[in-house]
């Protein structure tokens, strides 16, 4: 927890705000004092978990936590016009599922605080498909009570207790039966990162990339959509927030890691939604057919990716636009 606060403190004071002494004292009262209640009376998360808006309102805490790491000087958003286009498709009662890459921690916060002032029912009702480490690290629980959630164990750390696989697997499948339910109604926006983790840098070049697509994760939320009875998009959406709190080097095994933070720039970006019966074959999704849509979608990713790469690292700014990708900064 000291080190936590250090390292909030730090990067809040490198954004230059006079009133930076205040935010970090007020964000990290607010923070201590929701992890030590949580330690002592823990809260357990559903496989459905609705954010918690009072009597306190976990999701305005977690904002408001988050907000000052980001310098919207430097963050842009790509293809604006596409999330009011899914805006749109939620009130005609449609489901839309974002396939996205997955970076850090404050993801959730970092895409409802980019997309804030311009499409607040897609800031507040995003459901995210979360791995079960932030729904038990206690410094993450109070963040994650935020969110709008549908709890699964990672891929990534299926194996790392081996008695316990088989509960995992049950507790999986009572989650894409939540997520079946939930969708069987419309109007709802999912967001799953199907690396099934956060991406990591390159071990040779330290170049930091989205992490490749499971095919089979995407082709489940492919079904899902498809037998909920409404209307149902997907959409490829590219993140790239990792200085703010960028992960460990490599996945751990133990609950526990370090929080480094900083303050800067972010990029949320989203593409054309992406049909599968564009490349389904007389009506089906044969196995090939399967890995060449999760490709197509991680393709139209790492395009989007890129041009926020250059916007934010390379400088860009506002020159990083293509044809395809055209990028603002709409809260200015």
């Amino acid at each position: 927890m000291k080190e936590l606060y250090q390292n909030y403190r730090n990067a809040v004071f490198q954004s230059g705000d006079p009133s930076a002494a205040e935010t970090v004292m007020s964000n990290m009262a607010v923070a201590f004092d929701r992890i030590l209640l949580d330690v002592e009376d823990p809260f357990v998360f559903e496989p459905y978990h609705k954010a918690l808006r009072e009597p306190f309102d976990y999701h305005m805490f977690v904002q408001n936590y988050i907000r000052p790491l980001i310098d919207f000087r430097n963050s842009y958003i790509g293809n604006l016009s596409f999330f009011y286009e899914i805006e749109e498709k939620l009130k005609q009662g449609h489901n839309v599922v974002l396939i996205s890459n997955h970076q850090t921690e404050a993801d959730p916060a970092i895409i409802a605080l980019l997309l804030e002032k311009t499409n607040p029912r897609i800031s507040e009702n995003m459901i995210y498909v979360a791995g079960d480490r932030v729904i038990t690290d206690p410094l993450c629980k109070p963040f994650s009570m935020g969110r709008n959630l549908i709890c699964v164990y990672s891929k990534r750390h299926m194996y790392d207790v081996p008695e316990h696989v088989e509960m995992k697997r049950r507790a999986n499948t009572k989650s894409l039966k939540e997520m079946a339910l939930l969708l069987r109604d419309g109007s709802k926006i999912v967001w799953i990162a199907p690396s099934g983790g956060r991406d990591r840098p390159d071990p040779l070049t330290e170049e930091w990339y989205p992490d490749s697509f499971d095919s089979s994760s995407v082709d489940n939320m492919r079904r899902l959509i498809g037998r909920s009875g409404a209307a149902g998009h997907i959409y490829p959406l590219a993140l790239l927030c990792y200085d703010i709190m960028p992960p460990p080097p490599k996945v751990e095994k133990e609950i526990g890691e370090k929080r480094i933070m900083s303050f800067h720039g972010a990029g949320l970006s989203v593409a054309p939604k992406i049909c599968p019966s564009e490349i389904a074959v007389a009506g089906k999704m044969s196995e090939e057919a399967k890995d060449t849509y999760a490709q197509a979608l991680y393709k139209s990713v790492t395009e989007q990716y890129n041009a926020l790469k250059c916007a934010i690292h390379g400088k860009q700014g506002f020159a990083a636009s293509s044809i395809g990708i055209s990028l603002s900064q709409p809260w200015n």
